[in-house]
């Protein structure tokens, strides 16, 4: 049961970090405003042009005074191919062993 109410607690107080109050109006009634948060995944082979366009999304958004956490440094995924050199299979066992690496940020707004 107090597993339960934990969960209850938690849940109320994301629920309540979701909403910023609004200034009281004349009927002293406070309406809720939405904060819309934004979460951006950006995936490239090259890691300088990606670390330049999370500088630069982080650069505006501080500008607009926005709360930014990140980049995050997601694990690379590396894709690889081994293929034989020769294409028709006969001569020397030699190979080539190609890779992709694709490098991955993720920033909140």
């Amino acid at each position: 049961y107090s597993e339960v109410i934990k969960s209850d607690r938690n849940m109320a107080t994301a629920a309540a970090a979701a909403y910023t109050k609004k200034e009281v109006d004349a009927a002293g009634v406070a309406e809720p405003e939405k904060v819309h948060r934004i979460r951006i995944t950006l995936t490239s082979r090259n890691v300088k042009n990606l670390e330049k366009v999370c500088a630069d999304l982080k650069n505006k958004a501080n500008e607009q005074n926005l709360a930014v956490s990140g980049p995050v440094r997601l694990p690379t995924k590396i894709l690889r191919i081994t293929t034989r050199k020769a294409p028709s299979g006969e001569g020397t066992n030699t190979w080539d062993r190609f890779q992709m690496r694709i490098h991955k940020r993720l920033i909140d707004l």
